[in-house]
């Protein structure tokens, strides 16, 4: 891994217990893959976690040039070409108590595990979880430490490798998967809750929607609830590490047709593509 500037063994990898990271969740990280040793969508992770930084008071900039002189240094210290990355930021060293000055010394951390490319669209089965979704600590969601909410439902599913968890506001409507964002399909329109309703603002998500545009799919986001995706033919979520994964059953709601829908089948093929085309260099 990488720590403020040395490649190291994880275990050898220590940061203050005064980290404001650690003690109050105030850092910020992007997970995204490597295909064939090239950062796939690196130019909009780092854009997220550039914003984040601003809205957290961290005083740094994920600078294209040097993120991308850290993960080539990984590659070549773990003899990988394809690999998983979590990019994390935390505010670093600070007294005890909530403060308003500005982070200038944050702990910057890069991981990396090996993980292997397929051009197989996966299928899992899906549960609505009891567990609500909370609401964005900020304006808009950011992809903080502060993951409390996703551990209580992943408990709630008592670990189960077999679904993904799909989370409700408290009001009801639909919202995102625990560790992913949801779309699902009827007939030539593709439906994604909105990030109005406190969802995280995928980076998978936006080159989804932009893709099913492209793909001539009408899309809708906005506020939907369970009797509506019950009555829709697809359902397929997405994130940066699983990618797209159809869902053949939500249990008790309805099932669906999974890796044999023609929708998620042409997004999955475009996505594909686009892995080893749109490489963010």
């Amino acid at each position: 891994m990488y720590l403020n500037g040395k490649i190291i063994n994880e275990e050898d990898a220590y940061i203050s217990p005064l980290d404001h990271g650690f003690l109050y969740g105030l850092g910020l990280f992007e997970t995204f893959r490597i295909y064939e040793g090239h950062p796939f969508l690196l130019d909009e992770h780092l854009k997220r976690i550039n914003v984040g930084l601003q809205e957290l008071h961290i005083q740094f900039t994920c600078e294209k040039h040097h993120v991308l002189e850290i993960l080539d240094e990984l590659l070549v210290a773990n003899d990988l070409h394809n690999a998983r990355i979590r990019l994390n930021i935390s505010a670093g060293v600070s007294e005890l108590g909530i403060q308003t000055l500005k982070y200038t010394q944050p702990n910057i951390m890069v991981f990396m595990q090996p993980l292997q490319n397929s051009d197989l669209l996966q299928e899992r089965k899906a549960v609505i979880l009891k567990t609500p979704r909370n609401t964005p600590e900020t304006q808009e969601r950011l992809k903080t430490h502060h993951y409390l909410n996703n551990f209580s439902a992943k408990w709630e599913l008592a670990g189960s490798q077999e679904h993904e968890g799909i989370f409700l506001t408290k009001e009801g409507f639909l919202a995102e998967g625990i560790v992913s964002n949801l779309f699902w399909v009827k007939g030539s329109t593709i439906f994604t809750p909105s990030i109005d309703t406190g969802i995280l603002n995928g980076i998978t998500r936006r080159f989804i929607i932009s893709t099913a545009e492209a793909l001539g799919f009408s899309l809708q986001e906005g506020f939907f609830t369970i009797t509506d995706i019950s009555e829709s033919e697809e359902v397929f979520y997405t994130n940066s590490v699983q990618e797209i994964v159809a869902i053949t059953e939500i249990e008790s709601v309805a099932k669906y047709k999974g890796k044999a829908g023609q929708a998620v089948k042409a997004i999955f093929n475009q996505y594909k593509n686009s892995r080893k085309t749109l490489w963010s260099l």
